[in-house]
């Protein structure tokens, strides 16, 4: 009996990788033999994050929809083609079942897999679907929810599971000693992590350059562990060195779940796989919600947890100057122990560790 196959189809950003690579390796781990493929974007991110893990990777040329006439044709072909690429695809392998991870990349495999009788699922790990989502749930077997908020946005015909957004086994055996080990941090003291997910932001880089400084002075025991983008890297690390304070700055880690282990506290965007990463360790959080979204859908994240106590929400006004203070004002929240001790308990409260396993399991059926 030959192994069995699986599609994910999705990319261009982590928090749509990352989910899925954890539901692929609780796969593997269940069937050691299991062909697995991803359908992606033609970004670079997806070919760096899918070369680290042998699976194996189906560009497509499919693009976002858009509303400008011009570019409508473009669209309209990158799709067909696409669909048609993932249809003789998956009429060879006859996969077990195709996952959707959210998105314009998600499309074609699944709505391909649709036409030719195999099962289909699509994660939503945002509090509010995206467009491309809730066009996707109408060809799914099975939509996955991370948080129940969400099932409101869908018809009721639609069958909804809320077992949490996927993540890796490794966030979940991370010790604070290894990370602080990784990243050359004094365990003894406590650790603020500044990341903007995989692609960095450059609005919470230029704040954090500003209030770094000024909440170091008044809390010298505290360390900075800042991740931030490849495109802002060598300006962040230089500002911290002309203000003489001391920072460890990254671009990026592929380690990101020693990085939150090592941390007392974390500013960050408010994407929903890392507001799922945060809560598996309980790690108190400002929120910076990315504010280009039409539909907001990043401060509807954060509102889950700052209403259950585990984050604080700052709105970012795109200024550094205009951040500053807010942020600042946050920081000196979770400068004490007692604040960060009730928000870590919180956080926890919201985890969900097994969602991969669950994920697998459905497809495995």
């Amino acid at each position: 009996m030959s192994a069995a196959e699986y599609v994910f189809a999705g990319g261009g950003t982590g928090g749509h990788l990352f989910p899925g690579l954890a539901v692929a390796e609780s796969l593997r781990r269940s069937e050691p033999g299991a062909g697995v493929t991803f359908f992606t974007t033609t970004r670079l991110l997806d070919k760096v994050l899918l070369g680290r893990t042998g699976f194996v990777q189906v560009e497509q040329p499919v693009r976002p929809l858009t509303v400008n006439p011009l570019r409508l044709p473009g669209f309209w072909w990158s799709w067909r083609a696409s669909v048609r690429a993932a249809r003789a695809f998956l009429r060879d392998k006859q996969p077990r079942a195709v996952l959707g991870l959210g998105g314009y990349a998600a499309g074609p495999a699944v709505v391909a897999a649709r036409s030719l009788g195999i099962r289909t699922g699509v994660l939503n790990q945002d509090a509010i679907p995206g467009r491309a989502n809730r066009y996707l749930a109408r060809h799914a077997d099975l939509v996955v929810l991370q948080w129940e908020v969400s099932r409101k946005h869908f018809p009721p015909g639609v069958n909804c599971r809320v077992p949490g957004c996927p993540i890796r086994t490794e966030f979940a055996s991370a010790s604070r000693e290894e990370g602080c080990e990784r990243f050359g941090l004094d365990p003894s003291r406590p650790v603020l992590l500044v990341t903007g997910a995989s692609q960095g932001a450059r609005t919470v880089n230029r704040v954090m350059q500003r209030v770094w400084p000024e909440f170091v002075a008044e809390h010298a025991e505290w360390q900075l562990l800042h991740l931030s983008g490849s495109l802002d890297e060598e300006e962040t690390r230089g500002a911290y060195a002309a203000a003489g304070v001391e920072a460890k700055v990254l671009a990026f880690t592929h380690e990101v779940w020693l990085a939150l282990a090592a941390a007392d506290a974390a500013i960050s965007r408010a994407g929903a796989s890392t507001l799922a990463e945060l809560t598996v360790l309980g790690v108190p959080a400002i929120l910076l919600p990315y504010p280009y979204h039409r539909d907001r859908h990043q401060h509807a994240n954060a509102r889950v947890l700052v209403d259950a106590g585990a984050a604080v929400l700052v709105e970012d006004r795109l200024e550094a100057e205009a951040n500053r203070g807010p942020v600042l004002g946050a920081l000196r929240r979770l400068s004490a122990r007692v604040a960060r001790e009730d928000m870590s308990r919180a956080s926890k409260g919201l985890a969900r560790g097994d969602a991969a396993e669950q994920v697998a399991a459905w497809m495995m059926e």
